[in-house]
């Protein structure tokens, strides 16, 4: 059992850690960063762990993560992009410029809340966009702001010798520049069509959805020749959830309602950070910077 404390959580985090090791006979704490995270190792069922986890935790900012000992460090990392390594939704950025920012945010929580097909939403809302100047897309991109514990999460699993990827139902024209500043090795998303200097108001095919990001996870599995056990998987969207859910280690990180319901493990409070103290990194092994 992990324990990760987000903003206002490590005040409690050392009595919860104390009062869990007593409830489940649990050696530790082993402290991977003192006063933020620990381990507890423990002999017993999961579920019933965990339940006395939240129990013991109510509403304190720690999250939680449960899981068997062996095989914790993963081999491959795919991480979903907006709203998890980037804090940003970048269609909502772009509609700014039309004036739409509140309706296209609307349909951007439906659709990542799994109310609204992802590929039909994804066309209404770049239809709205059509005829904006392409200078736009530089000017939207100057507005990312990288997630807290993104690139300390990248760098330690890189220098840890995994495989990364980002995978997003987002454009390019964000992706690949997130993912050459960060170190991602693979990138995968949609490309916005152009008309001259103009968007055109139109994705090209084929878009990028659910199931393209599950057969990327997969297909790097196979080509690293490792067991999907062995791969990490992070998002927040209902989109996400296929290969949170084939992965060995999948988070729904602050995550839409459905998905947090709908997955194993969760980082509600904590930054990306966490991720790595789930894989039982120590913080003299993170490197990074934030």
């Amino acid at each position: 059992m992990t324990l990760i404390a987000g903003p206002g959580g490590s005040e409690r985090l050392a009595n919860c850690a104390a009062a869990l090791a007593g409830a489940l006979t649990a050696s530790g704490p082993d402290w991977l960063a003192p006063g933020h995270a620990c381990d507890l190792a423990f002999d017993g069922e999961t579920t019933s762990a965990a339940r006395a986890a939240q129990r013991a935790i109510g509403t304190a900012a720690i999250d939680v993560v449960v899981q068997p000992p062996a095989g914790r460090r993963k081999s491959i990392l795919v991480a979903d992009m907006e709203s998890t390594i980037i804090e940003n939704e970048m269609l909502d950025e772009l509609a700014e410029f039309v004036g739409l920012r509140a309706h296209v945010a609307e349909i951007t929580r439906r659709a990542m809340n799994g109310e609204l097909d992802f590929a039909a939403a994804l066309r209404e809302r770049v239809a709205l966009l059509t005829g904006l100047p392409r200078s736009v897309l530089d000017e939207a991109a100057s507005r990312i702001r990288v997630m807290s514990g993104a690139c300390r999460l990248v760098a330690t699993m890189r220098a840890a010798g995994a495989e990364t990827a980002l995978v997003t139902g987002g454009f390019t024209a964000f992706a690949e520049p997130i993912a050459a500043r960060l170190g991602f090795a693979h990138t995968v998303a949609n490309r916005l069509d152009i008309a001259g200097d103009r968007i055109a108001g139109t994705v090209r095919e084929p878009i990028v959805t659910r199931d393209t990001k599950r057969d990327t996870l997969v297909t790097l599995a196979a080509e690293r020749g490792v067991a999907l056990s062995d791969t990490l998987a992070v998002g927040d969207g209902a989109n996400d959830l296929p290969m949170l859910e084939a992965a060995g280690l999948g988070i729904a990180f602050h995550a839409k309602p459905a998905v947090a319901a709908a997955v194993r493990w969760r980082i509600a409070h904590a930054d990306l950070s966490a991720l790595l103290y789930a894989q039982g990194f120590r913080d003299s092994e993170i490197s990074g910077g934030n």
